[in-house]
């Protein structure tokens, strides 16, 4: 039996493979700002030697709601993010640009 499996190397060897289909690159480029965020506050986070369950509880709420946003899952208002900046001793800055 033939199987359908693709071997390959490494992540970043699956990810160009994926990324030469032009629907999911767009889709993926388009996630950039997102993972940018969540990137930025989990480094922010772990800079200060917070865990999530310290983070959640500095701003008042759970530890899950940490893990989401940071999984990308969790669609945060900008309230949240406030808080989470503010907990993070950082400014949260929103900008519209053309």
């Amino acid at each position: 039996m033939k199987s359908n499996v693709i071997k390959l190397k490494s992540f970043s060897g699956l990810k160009r493979r994926i990324l030469q289909d032009k629907k999911i690159r767009t889709a993926y480029e388009k996630l950039g700002p997102e993972f940018a965020l969540i990137e930025s506050i989990i480094e922010k986070r772990l800079k200060k030697g917070m865990s999530q369950a310290t983070l959640a509880q500095k701003i008042g709420t759970k530890q899950s709601a940490i893990a989401r946003l940071e999984s990308g899952s969790y669609n945060p208002s900008v309230a949240f993010l406030d808080k989470v900046a503010k907990a993070l001793d950082a400014d949260l800055t929103i900008s519209l640009s053309k």
